[in-house]
């Protein structure tokens, strides 16, 4: 089928359509929803918004309370710039209400249940109804179609399945367009890397920093990474960098990609990179109303001011949220895109709010620190910090891995020496504090299987 799209036109393909103008052919899974205009998109939004807010009023004890307090209700909201007259959901208002106090739907419509780990205190319980995991399937799938993957393609997962929302989310996304899939899971990085190589996927779902383990693991075998079938990576549930995207393509050799999800949300699948620019991730704004926040004051910020992400569910059943302050912070993008998506799209997630450190009054995301590691030549960005107290003052000191070649040619005091002073000259420079330095051989630092864990704070508050 061929339907207009402004200069160019579409084709249908396996349930995805490609859009094809002149020599850029552009792959849209569900190109209704992913190219409305500005206009009806909002009107959508509001609709659902709307319908959601009668859902959580009537069904939800802890939304009736908290609309009342703060004296809203569903007939409040009259336009979109409304919402911000809500009040707040927060990860702990989850755990206040554990396990199911915030479910909208009764137990018997409840198909599927995940939470957190709980490692900060009870867990956060989110439950899926059929329609939400038909839902969830769809987003995942329009993920990977924003990356061209298609149902030629070999899907290897290697995020944790279980309680944990990663695997799961992109192996149905995966089935869903009809892509071969390979259940990995996480750990076990040795049979991975032997998967890698027999099985021939085409595209590695995995968090960034076990991207980089299964690479280092896979050169001490002795497998040349940049040799396996591998074409595309999709990599989120933690915070990452430009630096650490180009360290990942160069040692695996592929296109590498950032999608964002949270489990409270949906899991995995609230916004996704396109291939034709990379610049941000697409919001799936026809299911999720976002804004970004003043973490400290709450107040609503415009698009382009970094703030707090906040996301209201349009669209589930299960497990509604309305207003949830996710603690990442990022910034909205509302500048057209080149693949004709319209939705805004969000930056990179440079950190959590809840994460930051301050460091002597000075905030300090451990992204950017990391950015300042892999900007160094020698360096391996496998990194810990170590943060303590002296005292009254706070101090930091950077545990970092050299490379192999750089440990190998080290004889000399001098030449670490000179290393330590560059590093510590470039976090005062670009960060504004002063750190200790230390190095370390390499493949020393715990390494991990799952989201990385950077950092060790020893202060007693």
């Amino acid at each position: 089928m061929r339907l207009s799209f402004g200069n160019a036109f579409c084709l249908c393909y396996g349930g995805s359509n490609i859009f094809i103008s002149g020599e850029l052919s552009i792959m849209i899974y569900n190109e209704e929803f992913e190219t409305l205009p500005r206009e009806a998109l909002e009107a959508l939004q509001l609709k659902r918004l709307q319908q959601t807010a009668q859902r959580v009023y009537h069904n939800v004890g802890f939304y009736k309370k908290s609309f009342d307090k703060a004296g809203v209700s569903p007939e409040s909201l009259r336009s979109l710039a409304d919402l911000r007259r809500f009040p707040f959901t927060t990860k702990q208002d989850l755990r206040d209400n554990y396990p199911f106090g915030l479910f909208a739907t009764p137990m018997s419509n409840v198909v599927r249940l995940h939470a957190s780990s709980g490692t900060t205190g009870a867990s956060t319980v989110v439950g899926y109804t059929k329609r939400d995991l038909d839902l969830w399937a769809e987003l995942m799938a329009r993920c990977y179609t924003a990356a061209d993957l298609t149902q030629n393609d070999i899907i290897h997962i290697a995020y944790g399945y279980g309680l944990f929302t990663g695997g799961l989310g992109a192996h149905y996304g995966a089935e869903k367009i009809g892509a071969s899939v390979i259940p990995m899971s996480g750990g076990n990085t040795k049979r991975q890397i032997t998967i890698l190589q027999d099985f021939a996927p085409t595209a590695v779902c995995c968090t960034p920093s076990y991207a980089l383990n299964l690479a280092e693991q896979g050169y001490a075998m002795g497998v040349d990474m940049r040799t396996l079938a591998l074409r595309a990576g999709i990599f989120g549930a933690e915070p990452w960098t430009e630096q650490m995207r180009d360290e990942i393509e160069k040692a695996l050799n592929i296109k590498a990609f950032n999608i964002y999800g949270l489990s409270e949300i949906l899991g995995p699948g609230v916004s996704m990179e396109c291939s034709e620019a990379r610049e941000g991730m697409h919001i799936f704004e026809d299911h999720f109303l976002v804004e970004t926040i003043d973490p400290q004051t709450g107040e609503v910020l415009p698009p382009g001011a970094e703030g707090e992400l906040v996301f209201t569910t349009l669209t589930k059943e299960a497990f509604p949220l309305i207003r949830y302050r996710t603690r990442d912070i990022s910034r909205l993008n509302p500048a057209p895109c080149r693949c004709g998506r319209t939705s805004y799209r969000m930056e990179r997630v440079m950190g959590r709010s809840d994460d930051m450190l301050i460091i002597r009054g000075v905030n300090v995301f451990p992204s950017q620190i990391e950015a300042v590691l892999i900007g160094i030549e020698g360096l391996e960005p496998h990194y810990q910090l170590i943060v303590d107290r002296e005292g009254t003052l706070d101090t930091l000191e950077v545990q970092v891995e050299l490379s192999e070649k750089r440990f190998a040619g080290a004889g000399e005091i001098k030449t670490l020496q000179k290393l330590e002073m560059q590093l510590k000259k470039d976090m005062k420079d670009y960060l504004g504090i002063t750190a200790k330095i230390k190095l370390v051989e390499p493949r020393t630092l715990q390494r991990s299987e799952g989201k990385a864990s950077r950092v060790t704070d020893k202060r007693k508050f």
